[in-house]
Formats: structure tokens, sequence, C-alpha cells
């Protein structure tokens, strides 16, 4: 697909912080001009000590196409 939304998962600490934050998101405006304005809204969060755990925590969620909608559906962004 040329365009349309891309599903990322976002580091929000910094380089050497523990635990490690990461957020799940959704960005509808992937492949338009507008891609990479602004940072779309947390779907969903995580902490653990390595980058490794948390992006385990979040991999699952962000390759369900399903969960995603319902995340996207719960915070009221469709």
């Amino acid at each position: 697909m040329a365009h349309g939304p891309s599903v990322r998962i976002r580091r929000t600490s910094g380089a050497g912080v523990t635990p490690v934050a990461l957020v799940l998101e959704v960005d509808r405006r992937a492949g338009t001009p507008r891609e990479g304005q602004g940072t779309p809204p947390a779907l969903a969060h995580c902490e653990a000590a390595t980058e490794r755990e948390a992006m385990a925590m979040l991999e699952s969620q962000a390759r369900d196409d399903r969960t995603v909608v319902q995340l996207l559906h719960a915070k009221g962004l469709r």
C-alpha cells in the first residue's frame, strides 16, 4: 500500500534509561504529505528492564489488526 495507517512502536525513554518505556501508536498520515507531523496518541504503553522485553510485550499487539482496531476504538480514534 502506498499510503495508509502505519502501526509502530516508539521508545519514549531516553537512551540508557531504565526502565525502558515504549508506546504503540498508529500514524494515520503515513504515506501522505503530512506524514511525520506531530505525534500520534499512544494506544498502549509498557515499561520493562530491557528494550527487548518491552518490544516483546507490544509486538504481538502491533501485529494483530483486530487488537489495533480495538485499541483505536477504546481511545475514541475510530
